[in-house]
């Protein structure tokens, strides 16, 4: 499915991770997959309030959650860096999505990282 939205078309996820040696490329690739599933569901469900929408967010942070299990048996974790920069992507979809009042937190609520 081809995203719509041409902010988030245009956006580069997980910018502050890519090129950081610390991160590995194909897992950093595997969080920009994430956020563009959710996108790409977003665009097919068009939840219409927050809590559906928060359903969609906290479906892409349990990936996280697997992806920081990946990060940790390659020698990296989601830490502070990591996890502002999922933080600030996932707000990005939400806004771009009409919902800029969703609650940070709530968006990433069932993280473990």
């Amino acid at each position: 499915m081809v995203i719509r939205n041409e902010q988030v078309a245009g956006h580069e996820f997980l910018r502050d991770m890519a090129g950081d040696p610390y991160y590995p490329a194909h897992l950093v690739e595997r969080g920009r997959a994430v956020l563009r599933a959710l996108c790409e569901r977003i665009e097919f469900e068009r939840p219409s309030v927050l809590p559906e929408l928060y359903a969609l967010t906290h479906a892409a942070t349990e990936e996280f959650n697997r992806l920081g299990e990946a990060m940790e048996d390659a020698g990296s974790e989601i830490e502070t860096v990591a996890r502002e920069a999922i933080g600030a992507d996932l707000a990005f979809v939400a806004a771009a999505y009409g919902f800029a009042g969703a609650d940070r937190e709530e968006l990433v609520a069932p993280r473990d990282w």
